[in-house]
Parts: structure tokens; C-alpha cells; sequence
């Protein structure tokens, strides 16, 4: 009898996490109501809903475009191409098909992928050099030794890693982005993201737990076939 009154008491717990998980699905409802109806506003000509959109998302979108493409020049650029394309095109933009957020970084997701062409093939031309730092890569003088190399080690390994391998793993890191959304921006399969993720995760880790002495091979970022 003792074993099943412990066995049938309630969770006190219960209540308690389903509260915070309504409150944390309520708070994802309200962001996503606000780019809704910012979206709207900027299709309808609001100067001022485009600004408070790029306050919103313009941080987390040039961190993902930098982290990807290795340099913060190109990030600016993405990003700056993202918000105009959202100023022209809003009108597009339907709810009911795709979050805002997700909108957002599938079209950055689209110019980081032209950018690493079109700068890939004026590397083949010879018309510039490729080998960029990751973004905010200076060495910090007050920062420890040891957390200084193994930042430089996690930055150096994002660059190696072939490039939907990486995109993958930033949409999951730095947008914070489940794997059905991640394949919503990237256009693939849920499979699909769950094998890039596995991958970037195993091969992130085994730079990083190789001795640091050894140099960045040089070329810039890891050119894939798709993988």
C-alpha cells in the first residue's frame, strides 16, 4: 500500500513545469507576433518598423553571417543586403508558411552562399586573398592563455569544416534554431540537418582536442560538395 501511495502522489513539480513551459511557448508566441506585425509594417512603407526589425535581429544575423563566412567586412554586407531585400520584398512574407525568424535567416543563409562564390571565384582569378580572420579574432592581452588558444581552436575549426556542415552547426548554435527549422532555412531534409550536425559536432572536436601548433591550411574556409 506504501509503494502505491508514493507511486500515485501528484508531482509537486508537475504544475509547476508545465506553468514555466506555457510561459516560455507564450513568450515565443509574443517575439514571433511582434516580427508578424512588423513584417506587415515594413510591407506597408514604416521606415520605423524596419529599424526596430534590425534591432531585433541584425546582432544575431551578423554573428551567424561572420561565424560562416570568416570575416566581419562580409558579414556587414550580408546583412546589409538581408534588411534591404526585407524593405522590397515584405510583401512576400506570409505568417502562415514560415516564422519570421526562420524568413530572416533562410535569406541570409541564400547571400552568405553567394558571397562564398563569388569570393571563391575571384580567389581561383587571383583577384584577391581569401585567408581572412574569424570576426572579433584579436588576441585579448587581459585574457587567459589557455582560453584565448581554445577560442582560436574553435574559430579555425568552424572554417575547416565544409560549408553546410557549418551553416548547420551555426543555425543551431547562434540562432538557436531546432533541426525542423534549420532545415526550413537550408532547404533540406530533417535527416539531412541531423547527419550535418553530427558531423560538424565530431570533426569540431577533434580539431580542437588536436595539438593547437598546427596551422590553418590556407585557401580561407573548407569548399564542400554539399555535405
Amino acid at each position: 500500500h506504501g509503494d502505491r501511495a508514493r507511486t500515485s502522489k501528484p508531482s509537486g513539480d508537475g504544475p509547476q513545469a508545465f506553468g514555466r513551459v506555457n510561459r516560455m511557448a507564450m513568450t515565443r508566441s509574443g517575439e514571433t507576433d511582434e516580427d508578424d506585425h512588423l513584417l506587415a509594417r515594413i510591407a506597408a512603407g514604416d521606415r520605423a518598423a524596419l529599424a526596430r526589425l534590425i534591432d531585433r535581429h541584425g546582432r544575431g544575423l551578423r554573428i551567424f553571417a561572420a561565424r560562416y563566412l570568416g570575416g566581419n567586412a562580409d558579414a556587414e554586407d550580408v546583412v546589409q543586403d538581408v534588411f534591404v531585400a526585407v524593405w522590397k520584398h515584405a510583401h512576400r512574407f506570409d505568417p502562415l508558411r514560415a516564422r519570421a525568424t526562420t524568413w530572416l535567416y533562410r535569406i541570409a543563409a541564400n547571400r552568405c552562399i553567394d558571397m562564398r562564390r563569388r569570393r571563391n571565384l575571384r580567389a581561383f582569378l587571383g583577384l584577391e586573398d581569401v585567408q581572412e580572420s574569424l570576426a572579433d579574432d584579436r588576441p585579448d592581452a587581459e585574457a587567459h592563455v589557455s582560453a584565448r588558444a581554445e577560442i582560436s581552436a574553435v574559430r579555425q575549426g568552424l572554417l575547416l569544416l565544409p560549408a553546410r556542415q557549418r551553416m548547420a552547426l551555426l543555425l543551431r548554435v547562434v540562432a538557436d534554431f531546432d533541426v525542423p527549422s534549420i532545415a526550413e532555412v537550408m532547404g533540406t531534409s530533417r535527416g539531412s540537418v541531423e547527419q550535418l550536425l553530427v558531423r560538424a559536432r565530431r570533426s569540431l572536436r577533434g580539431h580542437i582536442e588536436k595539438p593547437q601548433n598546427d596551422t590553418m591550411p590556407t585557401g580561407g574556409p573548407h569548399r564542400d560538395t554539399g555535405r
